[in-house]
Order: structure tokens, then sequence, then C-alpha cells
């Protein structure tokens, strides 16, 4: 297992630092006209409603704050550690890492060809037609408002335990209500204060990790980096053996860097949007990367009782920390956590309510004339948000209800990936989608093997979190067994439903403006002139 988790540690780094070679070198090759900037949204027939004041590093902190390995690593410590022991920080979350840098790099060449805040709803449109995208768009809703619970609800998870000695239910609901409800508002009241606290959050982050990491190693790891990749597993059994138990805590590493989208639906906010927008997709995975493996290998090294650590459910990192720290020093340090979890959660409702708007601006969803609406004095969409913190405070109402929200966001989230980047690539095979309808972050011969590799692991990772053995209790008498593979189906049911019965009549998908060429082609599988806006013939430097 140590040769083995050596060999995947070297291999994503190779990686890593190979993508940011070749999309560098890309970058290097264009040169973005001054004034082109603004005219992003109005090439897709949209009149720019969202303020473009948000710069490169701002952009990249929403996603990086979205990631949060303070929150998704950190909340979901304990379903990784029962289900893979230390193993699953030594090996599990390099791995995925080493996958994902592949997701999140073929939609960075999405982002930066194609820069709307629609993002994967549009790019599925535009690719596929309007049948893709208003699936696509449904699903990445899906996985955007569940992503929002799911943040929150572990950040009032450690509130509650730090604010009270032992939480009830209701103290517990007050306290998710009252971070929804800051993030609700903070959003409502205008992107400016938004863009800052991401920029805050960011640097927060990095400043909380190497403060842990600086408190540990001072205190002193208990056991050798060998340590890390270590076996056990307490979910195991005849049916489930160890390495069954350590791929379903791969959710741990998973839903944790989950999100980064958010960079592309912000792009309508960001100027520079084609080079700065998918720099935020891309960089964000990898940084988050790094950073969570140093902390998560840090805070596993440092564990006294590896046991009641395993056995300590969605309080893991608390028993972690306070075993390493002290209940003082570790009181301090969840501290920490847990304001970096209401920075995520905040992040987390800007991305949501800009894709909610952008799917309402096309009539994708039900009200969506109410939901599309932009408010004349803070410029943001305020009733997509207060929608979205609504819904998420429902779905945390359920016991148990924890791991399902984290495998409802992946699937949504990653699926909604998943059709876009396949498109895209189903695309450049037929040769209909060639190297000039790139955008300045592109990586050119590499994009199919990029692409291939990222549509197989989304896939393998949405069967994986279906057939994930979680149960939520319904009612005192009722537990929903396999509960997220059941509620994906039903889902998926109600949409086809919706689909056949009305949206397949009414809905016409989104504004195409010049890209309207680039549909009817990718579509038709004709080959033509260039698939991009008329734009980019004004601004690319060859």
């Amino acid at each position: 297992m140590i040769i083995f988790g050596l060999i995947v540690i070297f291999v994503t780094i190779i990686t890593m630092l190979a993508i940011l070679v070749k999309a560098t070198d890309s970058v290097r090759k264009w040169k973005l006209q001054s004034g082109s900037l603004f005219q992003i949204s109005k090439s897709f027939g949209y009149k720019q409603e969202l303020i473009r004041d948000m710069g490169g590093f701002s952009n990249f902190a929403v996603s990086f704050s979205i990631i949060s390995i303070l929150t998704g690593a950190v909340s979901y410590y304990g379903y990784g550690f029962s289900n893979g022991g230390p193993a699953m920080m030594g090996i599990g979350w390099p791995l995925v890492t080493f996958f994902v840098l592949f997701v999140a790099a073929a939609m960075a060449e999405l982002t930066s060809a194609i820069p709307t805040s629609g993002a994967i709803y549009h790019w599925a449109s535009i690719l596929g037609g309007s049948t893709w995208g208003w699936f696509t768009g449904w699903l990445n809703v899906i996985g955007q408002v569940t992503i929002v619970a799911g943040i929150d609800y572990g950040c009032a998870t450690f509130a509650s335990n730090l604010l009270f000695t032992h939480p009830s239910k209701s103290l517990f609901l007050m306290t998710y209500a009252v971070i929804l409800g800051s993030h609700a508002i903070l959003n409502h009241v205008g992107i400016n204060i938004v863009s800052k606290l991401n920029s805050i959050s960011a640097i927060y982050h990095v400043i909380g990790v190497f403060l842990i990491i600086g408190v540990l190693v001072v205190l002193g790891p208990q056991h050798s980096g060998t340590y890390l990749f270590h076996t056990f597993s307490t979910t195991t059994s005849q049916s489930m053996p160890y390495w069954g138990a350590f791929l379903i805590g791969l959710l741990q590493a998973q839903w944790t860097l989950t999100g980064y989208d958010a960079s592309a639906h912000t792009s309508e906010e960001t100027m520079n949007p084609r080079i700065q927008a998918p720099w935020g997709v891309y960089l964000s995975v990898a940084i988050s990367g790094i950073f969570g493996f140093l902390l998560l290998s840090l805070v596993t090294v440092s564990i006294k009782n590896p046991t009641a650590v395993a056995n300590a459910g969605n309080n893991a990192f608390i028993v972690a920390i306070e075993q390493a720290a002290g209940p003082r020093l570790g009181s301090a340090m969840l501290w920490l956590v847990t304001i970096a979890m209401w920075f995520c959660g905040c992040s987390s409702v800007t991305s949501s309510s800009r894709m909610v708007y952008a799917f309402s601006r096309d009539g994708g969803l039900p009200f969506s004339n109410q939901l599309k609406k932009i408010s004349s004095k803070f410029h943001t969409p305020t009733i997509a948000i207060w929608l979205i913190v609504i819904l998420a405070f429902l779905f945390g109402t359920s016991d148990g209800v924890y791991a399902a929200i984290g495998t409802m966001s992946v699937i949504g989230l990653y699926g909604s990936y998943l059709v876009p980047i396949a498109l895209k690539l189903r695309a450049r095979l037929l040769h209909v989608w060639t190297k000039k309808d790139d955008g300045p972050w592109s990586l050119g011969s590499w994009s199919v093997a990029v692409s291939s590799i990222a549509c197989g692991w989304i896939v393998f990772l949405i069967l994986l979190m279906i057939f994930s053995p979680t149960d939520v209790q319904l009612t005192s008498n009722m537990v929903l067994h396999y509960a997220t593979g059941k509620i994906f189906v039903a889902v998926l049911i109600v949409l086809i439903i919706d689909f056949v019965v009305y949206a397949r009549r009414h809905f016409t998908g989104p504004k195409l403006g010049s890209y309207e060429a680039l549909n009817k082609q990718l579509t038709t599988g004709q080959r033509g002139q260039s698939l991009t806006p008329e734009v980019d013939s004004e601004t690319r430097k060859k």
C-alpha cells in the first residue's frame, strides 16, 4: 500500500503541473482586445444585467471557497475515516484529486470557449440542443441546492456543538436557519460585498489551514508518515470487503472537490472572463487538492485513539482535533473551521443563485418569470437566492440525511458536468469542433484524452454514489435504505414525465445569439465556419 500510495501522489503532482504548463502556453498565444469583455453576454443575445466587476482572484476565490477543504474534508472526515481508515487520506484524497483535475481541465476549456452565467447548462444547450440543455440545467440546479444544504448543514453541526453542550434538534435547526438566513441576506444585498467576502475567504482558508497544520506540527504527530497508508474500516462485512468500503469512503474527497463550476457561473460578472474564469475553475481544484492533502495528513497522524474517531460519526474531526490539541485549543481550532464553513456556504449561495437565474431566464424552471427577476437596487437575483436557502433548509430537517445530501449533490453536479464534456468530446472526435473553436485556455492535442478520462471518472463516480448504502430516517418508524439511489431514480422519473408532458413543447433553450451557428453545426454534424462568436475574430492573436 505504501508504494501504491506514493505512486498515486507522484502521478497526481505531475499531472497537475503538466496541465498547468500546457494551459499557460495556450493563454500566452492569445490576447483579448480591451473592451471585448463587455461584449461576451451580448454575443449570446442577453442584456448585461449583472455587474461585471470581479477580478481574477475574486473569481478564483468563489470556487476555492465553495470547495473549501475546511468544510468538505472536515465535515465528511468521519465518513472517510470509518470506511477506509488513514489510507483514505493518504491514498483516497490524492486519487480523487488526480481524476478531478481532468474534469476541471475539461470544464476550464469550455469556460474559456463559452463564458456565460448559465455555464454547464448553456454549454449543453449549444453542444447538444435544448433537450440536453434542459436535463443538464435541472441536474445542476439539484446539485447546487443540495450542496448549499450540505455545506450549511455541516456548519450548523459544528456551530451548535460549540455553542451548546448537548444541542437538541430544535437548537440545531435554529442554528441552521440563522446560517442560511445570513447567507441569503448578504447575497441579496449585492455582489460587491460577496465578492470582497470571497476574497477574504480565500485568504482565510489558506491561513486557517496553515494555522491548524502549524499547531499540530508543534504538538507533535502520534504516528509516522507511513500511517497514512494503513487500512482499516468499521463498515466492512462479508458482503462489503475493504475495497468496497474504501470506494464508498471516497465521497469525503469527492464531495469536497465539487462546486468549482462557480467560476464559470460568475463569468458574466468577471473581467476578462475567457482567461480569468477558466483559471478559477482549474486552480481552485489544484490548490485545494494540495492544501487538503497537507491538512488531512497532519490531522490523521495526530490521532491518538483511531477507534474513537472512527466511531464518532459527523463529529469525527472534532474528536480528532480535541485528541491532538486538548479541549481548549481544540475548540479554538474548531471555531476556525466553522467560520470557514460559513464563508463556504455564502459562496455556494452565490453560485447556486446564478444558475437558477440563468435557467429561469430561459423558462427552464417553474415560476421562471419570478425567479429570473433582478433587483433594480442591488442587481442580484433576489427571489432565486431566497428560494435556494428555503429549499436547503427543508432538505436538512430529516435525521441521518447528511450522507444522502452529499451523494445527491455529487450526482447532480457531476451528472451536469458530464453532459457538456461528453458532447464536446463527441464534436471534437467528429471534427465538427476544431482547434480554431477553442478559447484562450486550451489543452490542444491533449483535449480528447483529458475529456475521455473525465467522462470515465464521472460515470464511475455516479454509479458508485447511486449504489452507496445511505439511510435516511423519514419517520420514527420508517427508514429509507439506499436512499440516494431511490431518490435519484424518483427525481429522474419526475423530470422525464415533466419533459414529455410540458418542457418538450414549451422549452426552447437559451438564446444562442452568434452561437447559433455553433449549435446548428454540432447538432447536425456539419462543418462550417468558426463555431465561436464573431467577437473572437476581433480579439484573437494567432
